[in-house]
């Protein structure tokens, strides 16, 4: 029988149900990359970098091409109104799919220097927008278009909405990629990928104590990933985060503590909870979609 789990602390078996059971979905991506759940409509969405595509599947109408091109498309999230965000490769910018289709670009630029290819997104609960800029799009032709850093590093951006203002909020990291706050929005956890081009460079997990909501200090490793490097990552509402690594989704608890491994036989890269009851976590690895049941509920909003 195929090894499904590798426990190391007895809350890891807290999480499982009788019937958690890795499921296969989907299969057909180059690079599956930034799922995000409508409840409202029972339905996934995740980008296909390499194709140039979002594609949409659930389990009532299947599998359909949700965008195509996508410029690039990687990283999803929802604002607080149920809209979606995305982080564009292609247009070095992030955008808001309005409720008609339309495509509304809202910020591209840090003082008036173009962005790197932002790579992954969260929206905080006073629906201001965080994100991370490396550069995988401007330096591989196949993530999007060649081009040179304009704003003179990798960082992490806050942009409010409401006033346009962009700030950055963590310079300190070699690639910044996946993020997520903590169920109470005092921790901002950003993975460090920088070891996708120098297997000697960064691949952990970054803690940082968020200031008034509107910044960061105080930044630490959270935790090396192992085998592999950490992608996308999503929270429960325990605190625990379930990390993308080369061999598994791996659960860590708030104080860094590595409770166990969801196994999957491909690389990951990010995840997010869905479901009517936010207990299902969808898996986007390489070339596929996965899908289990938990005994737990993310936190992601809406």
């Amino acid at each position: 029988m195929t090894k499904k789990f590798e426990v190391y602390d007895n809350r890891f078996l807290a999480l499982l149900r009788p019937d958690s059971t890795l499921e296969h979905i989907y299969w057909g991506a180059i690079w599956a990359e930034g799922p995000v759940y409508f409840s409202e409509g029972d339905y996934l969405l995740w980008s296909d970098i390499p194709n140039n595509r979002i594609l949409r599947w659930s389990a009532k109408d299947g599998l359909s091409t949700f965008r195509e091109p996508s410029n690039f498309t990687n990283g999803h999230t929802r604002d607080l109104q149920g809209r979606l965000i995305s982080c564009e490769h292609g247009g070095r910018r992030v955008t808001r799919t309005e409720a008609d289709g339309r495509i509304t670009v809202l910020v591209d630029n840090y003082k008036g220097k173009k962005l790197n290819s932002p790579n992954d997104v969260v929206v905080k609960s006073d629906g201001t927008i965080w994100f991370t800029d490396p550069p995988y799009g401007i330096m591989q032709p196949r993530e999007g278009y060649h081009g040179l850093c304009e704003v003179g590093g990798n960082f992490v951006y806050r942009f409010d909405p409401e006033s346009k203002d962009i700030s950055i909020v963590v310079n300190d990291m070699e690639k910044p990629n996946g993020l997520a706050f903590s169920p109470d929005e005092s921790i901002l956890y950003v993975a460090d990928s920088a070891s996708s081009h120098d297997q000697f460079a960064n691949h952990h997990v970054r803690a940082y104590d968020v200031i008034d909501g509107k910044t960061t200090t105080n930044g630490r490793i959270f935790a090396v990933i192992n085998p592999g490097l950490p992608d996308g990552f999503r929270l429960d509402v325990n605190g625990y985060l379930y990390i993308s690594s080369k061999d598994s989704i791996q659960v860590y608890s708030p104080a860094g503590e590595l409770l166990g491994k969801i196994l999957v036989p491909e690389p990951i890269a990010n995840c997010t909870f869905g479901g009517s009851n936010k207990d299902r976590l969808f898996i986007a690895a390489t070339s596929s979609i996965y899908a289990i049941t938990l005994n737990t509920r993310g936190i992601q909003k809406p």
